[in-house]
C-alpha cells in the first residue's frame, strides 16, 4: 500500500470547496495534502479523489476517519442531497474500505470537528460542549454529558437548517424558506445583504467602492473587507448578520446548555471580531439557559481534520 513501516492513522476532512487530508497518531497531525473538490466528474470523481490523496502521503493505513459535509446516512455510510455539492448521494465508507482494506468511521464534518476539539483542542477535559461552523455552510456539532450526539441518520446537530423567519425570502440551499444558513453562510450573505440594502443603498463609502456600485457584485469577503476598512453600511450588515447568528447560538444554548461553544469555519476564522461582537452583543436577549463561553477554535481550519483523527483513533467517543 505504502513504503511506510508504522500503520498510521489517517484523517479525512471532505467539505464543499476543499478536501483535506492528513496522517496522525495520538500527538495530533503530521503530513497535510490540501486539493479543491472535484465537482466535474461526479460522485466517483469526490471518492477518487480522496483515495488518491491518501495514496500520496505513502503510508501503511491503520483506520481512516472521514468528517464531511452533510446530511448523511451513517447506516450506509454516504452523503445523501447534500446542498452543498451538485449530487443526490455519494457513497464514502465501502469505496474507501474496498481501496486500503481498513475500518473506516464516518461523521459529520461538525460532529467530528467538537470531537477534535474533546480530544486536542479547547474541549479537553469539559463534558459539555458545542462546535459551530460558519464556512461556505452553517452547521454544529455537540457533546452533552460526555456524549457525542448523533442521531438515527448521524445528522443531529443539522443547526444551520434551523428556522429563523418561516416567512422569510431567503431560501436555503437545501430549499427550505428562512432557514439559519440562508442568512449567515458564506454562499449565502450576499442574498441577506443584498436585501438589507433594499432602499438604502451601498452608501458611499469602501463597500461601494469594492463593488463598483453594484450590489449584485456583494461577496461575504467584500462586506467584511469594507468593514473592517471602517464603511458605515458594511459595518450595519455585519452587525445584521451578527444579530441572526446571535438568536441561532441562544437556540444552541438553550437546546444543549454547553460549558463552552467553539467556532470556527472560514467566515469566523478570517473575521473573529466582527463575528463575536455581535452574538455577545446581542445573545443574552435570547437565553433562557446560563450563558456559556465563546471562543474561535484554537484547532483553526483543521478542526474536522483534527476530529477525523480523533474518529479514526478512538472512535465515536
Amino acid at each position: 500500500m505504502g513504503k511506510g513501516v508504522e500503520a498510521i492513522h489517517v484523517a479525512v476532512d471532505l467539505g464543499a470547496t476543499w478536501i483535506r487530508v492528513a496522517s496522525g497518531d495520538e500527538e495530533g497531525l503530521r503530513n497535510r495534502i490540501v486539493e479543491k473538490t472535484d465537482r466535474r466528474h461526479g460522485p466517483e470523481g469526490v471518492v477518487n479523489q480522496i483515495i488518491g490523496m491518501i495514496r500520496a502521503l505513502d503510508v501503511e493505513v491503520e483506520a481512516i476517519g472521514v468528517g464531511s459535509i452533510g446530511p448523511l446516512d451513517l447506516s450506509r455510510g454516504c452523503i445523501v442531497r447534500t446542498p452543498n455539492l451538485p449530487f443526490d448521494e455519494i457513497s464514502i465508507v465501502e469505496p474507501l474500505e474496498e481501496a486500503f482494506g481498513v475500518e473506516v468511521r464516518l461523521l459529520n464534518d461538525c460532529s467530528a470537528a467538537v470531537l477534535g476539539e474533546k480530544h486536542f483542542g479547547a474541549g479537553r477535559g469539559l463534558r459539555n460542549l458545542v462546535y459551530i461552523t460558519l464556512s461556505t455552510g452553517l452547521g454544529g456539532g455537540a457533546i452533552v454529558d460526555g456524549h457525542l450526539l448523533l442521531g438515527k441518520d448521524g445528522n443531529a446537530v443539522e443547526i444551520g437548517h434551523l428556522t429563523i423567519d418561516p416567512d422569510s425570502e431567503l431560501v436555503c440551499g437545501c430549499g427550505c424558506r428562512g432557514h439559519w444558513e440562508a442568512y449567515c453562510s458564506g454562499r449565502n450573505i450576499p442574498n441577506y445583504a443584498q436585501l438589507l440594502l433594499r432602499g438604502r443603498g451601498l452608501g458611499d463609502g469602501p463597500l461601494r467602492q469594492l463593488t463598483g456600485g453594484d450590489p449584485g457584485r456583494l461577496t461575504a469577503e467584500l462586506i467584511f473587507k469594507a468593514a473592517k476598512m471602517g464603511d458605515e453600511t458594511a459595518l450595519w450588515i455585519v452587525d445584521r448578520i451578527g444579530f441572526v447568528n446571535a438568536i441561532g447560538f441562544a437556540d444552541v444554548v438553550n437546546a444543549y446548555d454547553p460549558e463552552l461553544i467553539t467556532v470556527g469555519g472560514s467566515i469566523a476564522l478570517r473575521n473573529p471580531r466582527l463575528i463575536l461582537d455581535p452574538i455577545e452583543r446581542y445573545i443574552d436577549d435570547y437565553l433562557i439557559n446560563r450563558r456559556p463561553e465563546i471562543m474561535v477554535t484554537p484547532l483553526g481550519d483543521e478542526a474536522v481534520l483534527y476530529g477525523a483523527l480523533a474518529l479514526s483513533l478512538w472512535g465515536y467517543s
